[in-house]
């Protein structure tokens, strides 16, 4: 029986997501066995333009790349988009909120009109083709990575989280980071990375990405309880995804 052919492409993104595929380690073993990675910039040499399931980091920054990505999707059976840049833009997507000449000029100074610094208003994948599968995180979890990939290799429906991710603190016994005076956005993003930052003190920073219909108004409440901002609130939505923030 022949076996399902992968292929993982990135695109604007630091292969944060990818790293994390290599540190699985020896669990890479298990997943070798029952699949075949047929092209992956980051660990083999090969390409190939075969493959059933598409994996792509990253997010889509230029006209060339939306071209590129619209021809892996034709080819792909599936697609997953990997990681906080593919799945809503990421910190990418900051570029959005300024003059993109003015970006260029900032990076690459006397270098800024070279033809391959090209650049264009930032996308999440899901905004120029069709995502099968999301991944979230920043980077994203290497055991969620091998829960989802097994799952469609076995023909059956990851599971992902539609519960915020205060759920999960609450669940561990952690302290609100609210009563530090934090501004977590744990309320309405999206749980699934055991609440990770909470746990080690630090607030949710919103890499997962919004909760399907995000409960605003508990956030609201939240605010108004520790007498803090709501403007404070909404700078610290913009860093992942940037203009996607709820209204609040």
């Amino acid at each position: 029986m022949t076996k399902p052919r992968i292929a993982i492409f990135d695109f604007a993104c630091c292969e944060g997501c990818q790293l994390q595929i290599v540190n699985l380690e020896e669990d890479i073993l298990s997943l070798l066995a029952v699949a075949d990675v047929v092209e992956w910039r980051e660990a083999i040499s090969d390409q190939s333009d075969e493959y059933d399931i598409a994996i792509i980091e990253g997010s889509i920054t230029r006209p060339e790349d939306e071209t590129r990505l619209k021809d892996i999707r034709e080819k792909a059976k599936v697609l997953i988009a990997m990681g906080a840049c593919a799945t809503m833009g990421g910190v990418n997507k900051l570029k959005n909120n300024f003059d993109l000449n003015e970006v260029k000029e900032c990076v690459y100074a006397d270098d800024a009109e070279m033809p391959h610094l090209n650049t264009a208003m930032t996308k999440a994948v899901d905004e120029v083709v069709t995502v099968d599968f999301k991944i979230h995180g920043c980077p994203m979890d290497k055991a969620e990575f091998a829960y989802i990939v097994r799952s469609l290799l076995l023909g059956k429906t990851p599971e992902i989280p539609e519960y915020p991710v205060c759920v999960e603190c609450k669940a561990k016994g952690n302290p609100c980071l609210w009563e530090d005076e934090q501004l977590c956005l744990g309320p309405v993003i999206r749980a699934g990375c055991g609440a990770r930052c909470p746990s080690s003190g630090f607030r949710c920073f919103g890499c997962r990405g919004y909760v399907d219909n995000p409960n605003v108004d508990a956030a609201k409440e939240v605010v108004d309880k520790y007498g803090l901002d709501i403007e404070d609130l909404k700078t610290k939505m913009v860093l992942f995804g940037s203009t996607q923030e709820p209204t609040v």
